[in-house]
């Protein structure tokens, strides 16, 4: 038997239970992974709210968690890349979730190696927000060298990771963040800072190649005019299109509703000559080796906020749910 905490149905204000579950059982092309560290991420609450039950019909009861660091302790018999005892952190694919818990069961194209220099912890806290910055700056947007990117909310979770990276691709980078985390946000690369606060970031942004939007609708609509012509913008809290849905094998009428949803968005950005689409990011083993080889390099560095014992969970989704979190919060299981 395992402990993991788990939803038995959509609340908002309802906590996680902590329960006694079965270990998973492990398929032919799958790895079992006890689990050392997981992170806390945005998307866990608006699960567990219900924001996503039309989209992403979940079974209950359902253990949350996306990002993990943990041990190989069984291997399924088609394994190839894997070995008991192999350090690994990773993200379930879509409907696989489940990281809050003891034990996972993960395929294994899903996963990768820890990278070395960094702990559990660390490792924990990097793959949702590694994948979704890698999957929009280099595979949706082609970032380029020489470009500029508009990242918004610099010190979050995805804000610390994106950054990093896109320096490293050599583009000019502008972030919004608040005036106590301007160093920070410096710290990682960051060109242009402004505070939110006290500016308007449309004010003092023009001709960007790429914008990765993870505000509100009000800020999408200033995001797509600061727009250069032919230019990107990458969303990742929505409004959901039609790609997604096709991602995710949703019926004609899931498809119809998301269609109507983004078809505001879609026409502004046609209307101004740019590209809007939206990213949810999914799992993949090969890119999280990259970003691995990027951290062992020393060229990205996980950004931490708060390490919370697995029994504390609650808390730390609850201080998730404030917004104010610097990078990433971790609970730690061993």
């Amino acid at each position: 038997m395992m402990k993991a905490f788990i939803v038995k149905r959509y609340s908002k204000v309802e906590k996680l239970q902590l329960v006694e579950l079965p270990i998973p059982a492990v398929k032919d092309n799958e790895v079992l992974v006890q689990i050392y560290a997981a992170s806390i991420n945005q998307i866990d609450i608006k699960l567990k709210s219900g924001e996503f039950k039309l989209i992403l019909p979940y079974k209950f009861p359902l253990i949350l968690g996306h990002d993990l660091a943990g041990i190989v302790t069984k291997i399924g018999s088609n394994v190839r890349r894997f070995k008991v005892g192999d350090e690994i952190f990773a993200q379930p694919a879509i409907y696989k979730i489940g990281s809050l818990a003891e034990y996972i069961a993960i395929n294994e194209t899903d996963v990768a190696l820890k990278p070395k220099n960094i702990s559990m912890e660390e490792a924990a806290s990097i793959p949702l927000v590694g994948l979704t910055s890698w999957q929009a700056l280099i595979e949706k947007a082609n970032l380029k060298k020489g470009q500029k990117v508009f990242i918004q909310a610099g010190s979050g979770g995805v804000g610390t990771f994106a950054i990093q990276l896109a320096k490293h691709l050599g583009a000019t980078v502008a972030t919004t963040t608040s005036a106590t985390n301007i160093g920070l946000v410096k710290s990682l690369g960051a060109d242009i800072v402004i505070d939110y606060k006290k500016d308007d970031f449309e004010t003092m942004l023009r001709d960007y190649d790429v914008v990765l939007n993870s505000q509100d609708t009000k800020t999408l609509d200033k995001s797509l005019r600061i727009l250069k012509p032919n230019g990107k913008i990458i969303s990742i809290s929505g409004p959901p299109d039609t790609d997604f849905a096709d991602q995710i094998g949703s019926p004609w009428f899931i498809k119809l509703i998301m269609k109507i949803l983004s078809s505001g968005a879609k026409k502004k950005a046609k209307r101004l000559g740019v590209d809007y689409s939206f990213l949810f990011m999914r799992a993949d083993g090969n890119q999280l080796t990259e970003i691995a080889s990027l951290i062992n390099a020393g060229i990205i560095k996980p950004v931490m906020d708060k390490v919370f014992p697995f029994e504390q969970t609650n808390d730390a989704l609850a201080y998730v749910e404030t917004g104010r979190s610097k990078g990433k919060v971790v609970v730690k299981l061993k």
